[in-house]
């Protein structure tokens, strides 16, 4: 391992953050992949970890992050268009500079004819990625864990007691980013058993909104509501808050596609990837409490 170098994307984000944590923590040499020098990168370069800065969507910085890399794990932000470009400037780079392996995340919701504009963008990704000749393994997670701490929730959840959007009758097992992370390290230092695959990510159980609602509120000590919302009122109040159109477009499609089963399910691939059951929506709202106290306004 001391020869070998890891890649990491979106490095400031979640899942980024979660699987160099778990790089470091088993002695690999971590090359950051990281936008600005602010403080979130002052404290990877604490940690030990080698930055390079840059942009995706940049091609003489993605062919410059990837020489000398092993493997590398490739994520881009729902919140911006140009997927693909980002797919194609990467899997290119990654070619041509010998990576030997790519953790590739998607979505659960990638799907050729997907109404979701980046749904359908991680599905032509997954393709790119697919055709460019690197061993690839595609993680199609649920819904994240930290979706609570989202912008057009959040705030509901602390000064309301509330949770709102327009999920219908439908079911998914929240997944955290920190277990996200466990197997996105799992698999960048024993590629060869997952290449090809595509794995389905869900956490620990599946519940409908009405049942997430009671899980936090019992974690937090408190009742917490849910109260189903129009997909028109949805997309209005996301607009009011100055959510990008771009994401905007894509959690309303989804949501529909969410009243139709599409993020239902369970199975046990985070435990067989890292020998650890996934953590309950419980104990990361725990872990997580204090972003969930009233907030002022």
């Amino acid at each position: 391992m001391s020869n070998e170098l890891y890649l990491v994307t979106g490095a400031t984000g979640a899942t980024g953050l979660s699987a160099i944590d778990q790089l470091v923590s088993k002695g690999a040499k971590v090359r950051a992949f990281v936008h600005s020098d602010d403080n979130r990168a002052a404290a990877l370069r604490a940690s030990g970890v080698e930055l390079v800065f840059g942009d995706l969507l940049d091609n003489k910085a993605v062919q410059e992050a990837v020489q000398g890399v092993t493997g590398a794990y490739f994520v881009y932000s729902v919140m911006q268009p140009q997927l693909v470009d980002a797919s194609v400037y990467f899997a290119h780079a990654a070619r041509a500079a010998g990576v030997r392996s790519i953790v590739n995340m998607s979505q659960i919701s990638a799907k050729v004819h997907a109404v979701s504009q980046a749904a359908r963008s991680h599905w032509y990704g997954e393709r790119v990625f697919d055709w460019a000749g690197v061993p690839v393994t595609h993680l199609r997670p649920t819904f994240f864990m930290e979706w609570l701490t989202y912008g057009f929730q959040l705030p509901l959840i602390a000064n309301q007691d509330l949770i709102k959007v327009p999920a219908g009758d439908g079911r998914h097992a929240p997944i955290s980013a920190e277990d996200q992370g466990r197997v996105i390290a799992n698999i960048l230092l024993d590629p060869a058993p997952h290449a090809g695959k595509t794995y389905p990510l869900y956490g620990a159980v599946e519940m409908n909104h009405e049942e997430l609602a009671s899980a936090v509120g019992e974690a937090l000590g408190r009742k917490i509501r849910y109260e189903p919302e129009g997909f028109d009122e949805f997309g209005a109040r996301l607009s009011a808050i100055g959510m990008p159109e771009h994401f905007i477009q894509h959690i309303v499609a989804v949501y529909r596609d969410y009243q139709h089963g599409d993020f239902a399910g369970t199975n046990d691939v985070v435990e067989a990837l890292t020998g650890r059951k996934p953590m309950t929506v419980g104990e990361y709202v725990k872990t997580n409490a204090t972003l969930f106290q009233p907030q002022k306004t």
